[in-house]
């Protein structure tokens, strides 16, 4: 198709805690890997889309983020978008440059993100992290997203669809994936007892259940089918790119946010949840992913533990989730996430994962989702991929 658009160089830059590097370091290292992948220079990108969250709070750079650190390594003189959609940026930066190639305005675009989290002072970063939310409706509460993940998930304890074991164990099976991740943050394996053994953090969620702060970066060079030669490379395309944002729940019920959107990009892409081989879940706290299997559609409502238990999730499974180890393992720099996911998808449908590659993969589900508005994601982003060569 004239408008098909594939992902033709990843890079990330490992997340985790880099006191001796600046934003502009970890997005140069993402950036630059991308394009190496891609097997271009800087002067082959036409249009950018950068994103970042906390800049301006942590580094004091409030404005033209992209354009400080893009220059550093030789970008200049081409359209750069500054994109902020809290935890989603990274996906909607991706969105953004999938639009602008499908629009005939760039034939080659990048999508970078970046985050320093660790500063001096911890309580900037929760402070950062809290006006993810309406301010004029949290401020001062002390309420951050590890809250509203224990708000969602208690219900599911108090009717016994989940138990706290279930929690437990995927947490530990994210940090075993995440331990054969040379880009992790946390690379050490867990056992189910440490888990439920650690600090609690927010009713039920432990600390290792949960996401840290964490410094990272993240890039994809995307491009306009045809217009890049990369001759003996798996091609991975771009099924489809869906976005919604935050909306008002009705006393109801109803589908929540990932629901709609992973929906939206289901009918783009003309395929079913069963039809996805590999997929990135947005688990800043390990157990969301149990929340997430069901709203996308890969198991019933009410059936995510069994789910879960009958190893359909492990990387030998039937459909791996969060091969990457996931936000909780991986690591959850804001603005990097959700490239970060596109990138490991990216890998798993080349065959270029290593350790942690799952079987034979052809279409892919990336769900990234940001901020929150009256316990609704404020911003979901649903991205399928598929390799289009058949496996040798």
């Amino acid at each position: 198709m004239a408008d098909d658009v594939v992902i033709a160089g990843v890079g990330v830059h490992p997340f985790g805690r880099h006191s001796d590097r600046s934003l502009k370091d970890l997005a140069r290292v993402a950036g630059l890997r991308a394009l190496l992948d891609a097997g271009i220079g800087p002067q082959g990108v036409q249009m950018v889309y950068s994103a970042n969250a906390m800049a301006g709070m942590l580094q004091g750079q409030e404005m033209v983020r992209g354009q400080t650190v893009l220059r550093e390594i030789g970008i200049e003189g081409v359209p750069v978008v500054n994109v902020e959609n809290a935890c989603a940026g990274g996906s909607t930066a991706f969105a953004q440059a999938v639009m602008a190639i499908r629009s005939g305005a760039a034939d080659v675009a990048l999508a970078v993100g970046f985050e320093k989290m660790f500063v001096a002072d911890r309580s900037r970063t929760l402070d950062a992290l809290e006006s993810a939310a309406d301010l004029d409706v949290v401020s001062g509460l002390g309420i951050q997203f590890t809250a509203v993940y224990g708000l969602r998930l208690r219900p599911r304890l108090a009717d016994g669809s989940i138990t706290r074991q279930d929690l437990a164990e995927v947490a530990v099976k994210s940090h075993a994936n995440g331990a054969r991740n040379p880009y992790a943050q946390h690379q050490k394996p867990v056992t189910a007892e440490q888990v439920l053994e650690s600090r609690m953090i927010a009713d039920p969620l432990t600390l290792l259940m949960c996401s840290s702060i964490c410094d990272g970066a993240a890039a994809v060079v995307l491009a306009r089918d045809g217009a890049l030669r990369q001759p003996g490379r798996p091609t991975v395309r771009v099924l489809a790119s869906a976005s919604t944002s935050g909306f008002t729940l009705d006393p109801d019920g109803g589908p929540s946010g990932a629901t709609r959107c992973a929906q939206l990009a289901y009918e783009q892409a003309g395929v079913g949840p069963a039809d996805v081989d590999v997929a990135e879940v947005h688990d800043a706290m390990a157990p969301a992913e149990l929340l997430y299997a069901e709203q996308l559609g890969f198991c019933p409502p009410g059936d995510a533990a069994p789910f879960f238990r009958s190893g359909a999730t492990a990387l030998d499974g039937r459909l791996p989730i969060n091969p990457s180890g996931g936000l909780a393992s991986r690591g959850h720099p804001v603005g990097a996430t959700g490239l970060a996911q596109l990138a490991e998808l990216t890998w798993q449908l080349r065959g270029e994962a290593g350790e942690r590659q799952v079987h034979r993969p052809r279409i892919a589900l990336a769900q990234n989702s940001g901020g929150w508005l009256e316990g609704e994601s404020a911003a979901v982003n649903v991205h399928l991929l598929e390799r289009t060569q058949r496996w040798i």
